[in-house]
């Protein structure tokens, strides 16, 4: 470990400050930039011991357990409470825009579309017994450390209102370590239980089932994605159409965030007559789709498409609406089968849509939607399509992780 001071240039792809050293990069998290900072150095890696100068665009965090003075220890969960909204818009816009630079991309890319405090559905919590307690909160980053949360300002109230009642539920669970996935739901909480080595035995099913008759808004609680109490059915509502959330089913963690990018792709497509929804999930935007055009879903997971299948085959006012479980990562579905379609919506995981997107790029599809929580892989798909011919007409930033580096986009696309 070695003294000395740095002068911040920028912030990195995590959020955290950099510093140019003689043998490279220095990253300082929570410094910002034009910021000087006496740092304790480990290799690459700073940790801020006093400050000679600070940003105006540094504030104060609204969490008690940000940063490197947090009660509990540095909650892993957020990285940026400490920089002004307009900075902190402009450096996540800007991860977005470097993404498209490195594959030669120039595109029109709008302003960010804002996330608000209190507006996350969905949390996943570490949970660790100790000697004297169980701890539920949040990992220190690139720790195993748990935080213990008491408040936290990204999660919806209906999350963090009823911290008291997960701590119940996961004692009656009875493991040492595991997470707890938590969805808030129009019916209550939906809670999964994952990493539990062995399961649940029988006497913990049952104390587990105990408590949740005791409380009230628990929805349903899984294990390991098997059902172990389920009070009511936890619904979500894409436009209208209900749908019961698989247990450790995937949706988007904000409703804001969803209502809209669904409002952006309706808005692209226009008046399309038959649209393939592509890794559809259980049909965050198909089924909302579904109320002006004829909708084909594809998705993978078998538990999501079944709920979709459900759910469509019980709203009345969509127009027809098919499904087709598949893989479409080892089989996209092929160019020839797009002629059927006016246009497509696709919104695959991490790993992007590589293979799909090089048979959709020889296809004749008038209008696309791409929608991605990865801009590196966003990028390279893109530019797949592009090489096919198809133009963009706008990328939209959108910020559903507040206070973090993650920055999600929806970005339009036609042909013709």
């Amino acid at each position: 470990m070695s003294a000395e001071t740095v002068t911040i240039s920028s912030l990195g792809a995590k959020g955290d400050g950099v510093a140019h050293g003689e043998n490279g990069p220095i990253f300082v998290p929570f410094a910002l930039p034009g910021e000087t900072v006496s740092i304790a150095r480990v290799k690459s890696e700073g940790t801020i011991m006093s400050f000679a100068t600070t940003s105006p665009d540094r504030i104060a965090p609204v969490c008690k357990h940000f940063g490197p003075d947090g009660v509990g220890g540095t909650c892993g969960g957020c990285s940026l409470q400490h920089l002004a909204k307009p900075a902190y818009n402009a450096f996540k816009r800007q991860i977005l825009i470097a993404a498209l630079k490195s594959k030669d991309i120039e595109a029109p890319v709008a302003d960010m579309v804002e996330a608000h405090a209190h507006q996350r559905r969905r949390i996943v919590f570490t949970v660790r017994r100790r000697e004297k307690d169980l701890v539920i909160g949040i990992n220190q980053a690139e720790t195993h450390h748990v935080v213990p949360i008491e408040e936290c300002p990204i999660a919806s109230n209906g999350i963090i209102s009823r911290l008291d009642a997960m701590k119940i539920i996961a004692k009656a669970a009875g493991s040492d370590a595991f997470r707890m996935t938590v969805t808030e739901t129009l019916t209550g909480l939906d809670i999964s239980l994952d990493g539990l080595r062995g399961g649940l035995g029988d006497r913990e099913r049952r104390a587990v089932s105990d408590a949740v008759i005791r409380l009230r808004d628990i929805a349903r609680v899984s294990a390991n994605g098997e059902i172990v109490i389920e009070p009511h059915k936890p619904m979500l509502d894409f436009g209208g159409a209900r749908v019961s959330l698989p247990p450790g089913g995937f949706t988007q963690a904000t409703l804001e965030a969803e209502e809209k990018m669904a409002e952006i792709a309706i808005a692209h497509i226009g008046k399309a007559k038959r649209v393939a929804d592509l890794f559809a999930g259980i049909g965050t935007f198909g089924l909302r789709i579904a109320r002006k055009a004829q909708v084909h879903a594809v998705e993978g997971d078998e538990k999501a498409i079944k709920a979709l299948d459900h759910g469509a085959r019980n709203t009345q006012g969509l127009k027809t609406f098919s499904v087709e479980r598949r893989d479409l990562f080892r089989r996209p579905l092929m160019t020839s089968e797009f002629k059927h379609f006016d246009a497509v919506v696709f919104d695959p995981p991490r790993a992007g849509a590589e293979a799909q997107c090089a048979e959709l790029a020889r296809s004749q599809v008038k209008k696309i939607v791409a929608i991605s929580c990865n801009p590196l892989t966003l990028a390279r798909d893109l530019s797949i399509l592009i090489a096919g011919g198809y133009r963009i007409d706008q990328v939209t930033p959108i910020d559903q992780f507040l206070w973090s580096p993650h920055v999600e986009a929806v970005v339009t696309l036609s042909k013709g």
